[in-house]
């Protein structure tokens, strides 16, 4: 098959995402750590009292599991998708849907159910975007064969790797798109926003058990995890951008992995075009190079934006509505058109560097990050019914104090310690 047939093939898989404008829905996958209540450590996956048992238990409540030998990995129920990631993160992702209540009533659904078992075994779920009390070689990798091959192979890239794939928790959300035009448009848009969504969402102030002197080190995490994987694709910026500009990136990636038969292959670093006559070029295998890649913003049937840092409740679902409010609103999409008209990647990559030098306070495009976020959320209500507005609330008291969810975090743990803060950040459900 000639390159260009492959490109092809990968740009006509994300052009099978199209959707109707009445059919957009939004989608949501948030990442927690489980930690002992007690010394606030990381809960293996391991033994008695593991995820692995919380993952056992669940399928005793209907959900189907995933397995590789003879460990649950993964689990599967109606609109919920919960999966673990390589330091034991518990990740659970809402099926997309057309209403947010719709995805906090699915979510408020599960965690009722789930929280009052962790309680009985000593252990609370943490929202953070790093681990509170744990130093990354502390954590066991999960026993999936596809993280020890991630691990091995990252070993020659970035130095922070590692605390990426153990340490770290986030939360995504994904939205659709009309077509090539509005896929442009969002994807450069999504993109332009990255340092004000990393700055406005950060929260980590405790990185290896010590209190941070930068910002949003999560993203300073992935800038040094693996730079043709991750980070800004500078493709984004390019006004020419197009499903297959962004197939020919995929196809140029190594997938470090595939699956094929139930058994993983390690691929190390041949391309993905290196290896597409050797193994077949199926939706499988496009899906698999796809996802493993880690942009900021990220494309496979939908947009995933994965700026965000792991929020608590109800936080999480104001940074929902925000997406909703701004993306699926045309006024505001102009709006944003006129706000980043121009910028270019390295601009970007400036903004970035300049949040995590001073956070809120850094400036980009002429206006400080408190300042964008006062306006974004001022603009995402005027996308928003009044139902769906309210869920910003949390997230406007935040901002118009000038505050993020780590300043909240550094507060606490500055008057009353470390214990007392972790608890702030615990998701406590109420039935």
């Amino acid at each position: 098959m000639k390159k260009q047939e492959k490109i092809k093939k990968i740009a006509d898989y994300i052009k099978a995402g199209e959707k109707k404008l009445e059919d957009f829905t939004i989608g949501v996958e948030m990442e927690n750590f489980i930690i002992n209540k007690d010394d606030l450590k990381t809960v293996s996956y391991y033994g008695e009292n593991g995820v692995g048992e919380t993952l056992e238990y669940l399928t005793t409540k209907g959900f189907i599991p995933y397995k590789e030998g003879e460990y649950v990995l993964g689990l599967e129920k109606g609109d919920l998708t919960i999966s673990t990631e390589p330091g034991s993160q518990f990740e659970v992702a809402i099926k997309s849907n057309t209403d947010i209540k719709n995805l906090e009533n699915k979510f408020k659904c599960f965690f009722n159910e789930l929280v009052p078992y962790l309680n009985s075994k000593n252990q609370v779920l943490v929202s953070l975007g790093y681990h509170p009390n744990m130093k990354i070689d502390e954590i066991k990798i999960l026993p999936k064969k596809r993280y020890d091959y991630m691990y091995d192979y990252f070993k020659n890239k970035g130095n922070m790797a590692h605390n990426m794939m153990k340490g770290t928790a986030s939360l995504q959300v994904t939205i659709d798109y009309l077509n090539e035009d509005d896929f442009r448009r969002k994807y450069f848009l999504a993109n332009v926003l990255t340092p004000i969504f990393y700055g406005l969402f950060d929260n980590t102030y405790i990185f290896e058990k010590e209190p941070l002197e930068i910002y949003t080190i999560r993203q300073k995490i992935w800038e040094n995890t693996d730079k043709e994987r991750s980070g800004l694709f500078d493709i984004a910026f390019d006004e020419s951008i197009s499903y297959e500009k962004y197939a020919e990136k995929i196809l140029n990636t190594p997938p470090i992995f595939i699956e094929k038969n139930g058994e993983y292959i390690y691929t190390k670093n041949r391309t993905l075009e290196d290896i597409a006559d050797e193994y077949q070029l199926d939706e499988s295998l496009i899906f698999q190079a796809l996802s493993i890649v880690f942009p900021d913003v990220r494309v496979k049937t939908y947009i995933e934006m994965r700026m965000f840092d792991s929020i608590p409740y109800p936080l999480n679902f104001a940074a929902v509505a925000l997406i909703k409010g701004l993306f699926y609103n045309d006024n505001n999409l102009k709006e944003m058109c006129k706000m980043s008209k121009g910028t270019s990647y390295k601009e970007a990559i400036e903004g970035k560097e300049e949040v995590q030098k001073h956070g809120i306070n850094a400036v980009y495009l002429n206006k400080t990050i408190l300042e964008h976020g006062k306006f974004l959320i001022e603009l995402a209500s005027k996308g928003l019914d009044e139902d769906e507005r309210n869920y910003l609330k949390p997230l406007k008291t935040l901002i118009d104090s000038g505050k993020t969810p780590r300043d909240k975090f550094e507060e606490i743990y500055i008057k009353e310690g470390l214990n007392t803060a972790v608890n702030s950040v615990v998701l406590k459900m109420e039935n």
